[in-house]
Order: structure tokens, then C-alpha cells, then sequence
């Protein structure tokens, strides 16, 4: 069983902890599906013959249920640090297609057509942050979809009382300096005040590899 004090980072640790258990408790419902849905239908209309997907942070798979009602015979696999949300995340992919543990420690040759990162970069240590950026790079065979929390400079944000726990920053710009034959072919915004579909306020970039 993973422990707390088998992470290296406080973020780590405050996600595989007490926080990440009742994040499970205000991240669900129908309501968030639907939204989802919508996400992701602007998101990938750029995206042509995904077949494969991994999710960096999955939570307890509503992101993963949306993309599966969109593509019907897509292929998941999923990364979480929570044991709770694992377990939920159970329901909606085989055991065997969940790597239960921190980003940092998976490590597979498996290539994905699409790699997903959704509300997850905003929370890593920001000098770990190159560590995750290899990682969606290397499991991508074509698109990497980041959605997070924009700022054109790092800035460190109180997150609901708590200190170093969010960062915003430019994680699309950083990954386009980083990865030479990375391309922008997409992005947008969603808005937490959207009348039918809210999100986070997240803005979103879909890469292609070239």
C-alpha cells in the first residue's frame, strides 16, 4: 500500500491524503458529466482517429466517462494518486488499466493517441514540473490535451486555505519551448459562469506531435 511518506512532495502527499479524499466527494454528478461532454466536444474537434487515451489524474473518471460517450470504442488507461478515488475510478475501468500511485513513479513504453491532463499541472511542485512534462510527452503517439488554470507568468495561488498547493502558469508554452515538434492545433476557454456547461475557468490547448 502507498503511504504518504512514500512521496517526495507536500503536493503529493496533500493529494493522496485527507484532501484528495473529499475532492472525491465535490467532483461528481451529472451535472459535471454533461459539462464534461461539452468540454471535450470542443476540445478534440480538431483530433481525428483517437482509439487510445491515458488520463494524468483522473480523479474518480468523469473525464473518462465523458470522452467514452463521445468515442464509444475508445481504449483507457489511468493515473491517480488517491486510494479512494481509485477505487471509484474501479467502476469505470478494468484494474489492470489504473496505475494507482504518483505520476512521477509510473513508467511505461505504452504510447496513447491521446494524453490527457485536466486540473492536475496547477497542483505539482513547480520544480517537478519538467519530470511530468517528459512523462506526457513520452506516452503520446499524436495529441496531448492540457486543461488548467492560465497565467502568462507563475504565480503560486492560495488553494481553499492552503499555501503551495496551486500554481498558475503558461504549462502550454512551456511544453511547446520544451518539445520542438510539438503544435498548437487548438485551444479555448471554459467559463465557471457558463449558463449550461460550466467548468473551472480552465483554459484548454490540444498539441499534436508532427
Amino acid at each position: 500500500m502507498v503511504k504518504k511518506n512514500d512521496f517526495d512532495t507536500d503536493q503529493e502527499k496533500f493529494w493522496h491524503g485527507e484532501f484528495g479524499d473529499s475532492y472525491i466527494i465535490r467532483n461528481q454528478g451529472e451535472n459535471l458529466l454533461s459539462s464534461n461532454i461539452n468540454f471535450f466536444t470542443k476540445a478534440l474537434a480538431c483530433a481525428e482517429d483517437i482509439n487510445s487515451c491515458i488520463e494524468f489524474g483522473s480523479n474518480i473518471g468523469m473525464n473518462i466517462k465523458a470522452l467514452k460517450i463521445l468515442f464509444s470504442k475508445l481504449k483507457c488507461n489511468a493515473i491517480e494518486i488517491n486510494k479512494g478515488a481509485a477505487r471509484e475510478l474501479r467502476k469505470v475501468l478494468p484494474d489492470d488499466k489504473i496505475f494507482n500511485g504518483s505520476i512521477f513513479d509510473w513508467d511505461s513504453a505504452d504510447k496513447f493517441e491521446l494524453v490527457l491532463i485536466k486540473g492536475v499541472l496547477i497542483h505539482i511542485n513547480p520544480n517537478k514540473l519538467n519530470n511530468v512534462y517528459d512523462k506526457l510527452y513520452k506516452a503520446s503517439s499524436k495529441y496531448i490535451l492540457i486543461g488548467e488554470y492560465y497565467n502568462p507568468s507563475p504565480v503560486n495561488v492560495e488553494y481553499r486555505g492552503n499555501k503551495d498547493k496551486l500554481f498558475k502558469r503558461d504549462f502550454c508554452g512551456e511544453m511547446l519551448d520544451r518539445f520542438q515538434d510539438l503544435k498548437l492545433i487548438d485551444y479555448g476557454f471554459s467559463y465557471h459562469r457558463d449558463v449550461k456547461f460550466p467548468q473551472d475557468d480552465i483554459s484548454w490547448f490540444l498539441l499534436k506531435k508532427s
